[in-house]
């Protein structure tokens, strides 16, 4: 078996970005000190005030790339120092800072419909007269070239000075960016999560977004490294929660309030959106079969001192039109858009007010 060095473990840790600067770990001066020794390797990281939020994702992806390039059963130890950084002319980086609000959609479990809230959402956001962008963040199930009519989109680039910018599609009035543009629709990505959350930076720091009054993020389901990502490298606005009735999604729902909620992310619940809270045949609009259950979401609400922002239907022409690529709440005259057109309302209310 080939010795293992310490140029090799410097290697594989410039395999790991700072989300701040997008250099990787080492250059950026993250990384103190490697020592290799027959009893394993020893990462000496040297953090600033600013990239404290970062340290528990920088740990994780350090064991992830040392297991993955070098050996997964060689013992790793970390050590931090803080640094005092009081008189550092640090180099500043502000992802996005010409969009005024950013926001995340998120849902604690799959198949709950986060992705249709959020599309509907973003266009009814430009309908009212706003400028969104829109990050298909679920590096590993895109679902926004399909809902978007754009599945044979790829993107262009544009340089400006020494950087190359990533031109996103542009429909309904929607900036939109996705991992789907760039794979294999019929591959799956089969990545680690620092890659997954790598890709993402790129799509966030070399995304052509000029100015914005919204950018919305579809996150993936449950909680990740795409999530730390997010909350860790941007302001955000605040969180939208998607759930269902089923008792078994809202369970979910508090771990998702739970993580936002928590000490080191600590970004404002903007509310629930309880999608397939009814079911509604088309030849009888005003029937309510409540199938998943009733009111789980308003009572979840009411206990974290959360917004249910709106309770939207299960009705067939959702899932046909997002099939389509034609989002429900382009349609003005249907039933569906006035429930999108006012969960647009109620967020741009909310974050205005």
């Amino acid at each position: 078996m080939k010795k293992i060095t310490k140029e090799d473990v410097i290697n594989a840790l410039k395999l790991i970005t700072n989300p701040q600067n997008q250099k990787d770990i080492v250059s950026s001066g993250l990384v103190e000190n490697v020592e290799v020794t027959e009893e394993g390797i020893s990462v000496h990281l040297k953090i600033t005030h600013s990239t404290k939020p970062l340290l528990s994702s920088l740990k994780k992806a350090v064991h992830q790339v040392i297991a993955a390039d070098i050996d997964a059963q060689i013992p790793v130890e970390i050590y931090v120092e803080e640094a005092d950084v009081s008189h550092s002319k640090e180099e500043k980086n502000i992802p996005l800072e010409k969009v005024k609000n950013i926001i995340a959609v998120a849902s604690g479990k799959g198949g709950v419909g986060k992705s249709t809230v959020t599309a509907n959402l973003a266009i009814g956001l430009a309908k009212l007269g706003y400028s969104v962008g829109l990050i298909d963040a679920d590096v590993f199930g895109p679902s926004m070239p399909k809902m978007f009519g754009l599945e044979d989109f790829h993107p262009m680039s544009r340089r400006e000075g020494e950087k190359d910018y990533i031109q996103p599609a542009e429909k309904y009035g929607v900036k939109l960016l996705s991992m789907g543009f760039f794979i294999d629709p019929e591959n799956p990505a089969i990545w680690r999560g620092p890659m997954a959350s790598n890709f993402l930076n790129q799509i966030i720091n070399d995304g052509d977004w000029g100015e914005l009054d919204y950018l919305l993020f579809d996150l993936p389901p449950g909680t990740s490294d795409i999530h730390l990502t997010v909350v860790q490298t941007l302001k955000l606005k605040g969180a939208i929660i998607v759930s269902t009735p089923q008792q078994v999604a809202i369970a979910d729902v508090v771990k998702g309030i739970n993580m936002f909620r928590n000490d080191k992310i600590d970004v404002p619940i903007l509310g629930i959106v309880e999608n397939m809270a009814w079911f509604t045949p088309a030849e009888l609009p005003e029937n309510k079969y409540f199938i998943f259950g009733k009111d789980g979401n308003k009572k979840i609400a009411e206990k974290y001192g959360i917004d249910l922002l709106e309770q939207i239907p299960l009705v067939q022409s959702i899932c046909e039109s997002g099939d389509s690529g034609t989002p429900s709440v382009l349609n003005d005259n249907s039933l569906t858009a006035k429930y999108f057109m006012d969960l647009a309302q109620k967020v741009n209310a909310k974050i205005n007010s």
